[in-house]
């Protein structure tokens, strides 16, 4: 949704955009760009599927808006739940 109002906003031309997410679990220790160097540690790859006619400097910028969404940035920063019996 975050690409589709951010492509419409510029003019460009973005036809459709797929999302495939996979889930890992790794130790840590095997994470060589991760902050965390002990346990286990969960890890969302996302692949982006972008069709229409697109430039590399378009591709790219609509790949680093891809980071931006709000969904993006819940899963990448710290997250706590909090459960009580109701």
């Amino acid at each position: 949704m975050t690409l589709r109002m951010y492509a419409e906003r510029k003019k460009i031309n973005l036809v459709s955009v797929e999302v495939q997410l996979s889930h890992v679990r790794l130790h840590a220790k095997d994470c060589e760009d991760c902050e965390t160097r002990r346990g286990m540690l969960d890890e969302i790859r996302s692949e982006i599927h972008l069709a229409g006619e697109l430039d590399e400097t378009q591709r790219k910028r609509l790949l680093e808006i891809a980071t931006r969404c709000p969904v993006h940035r819940t899963l990448s920063s710290e997250i706590k739940i909090r459960t009580t019996e109701v």
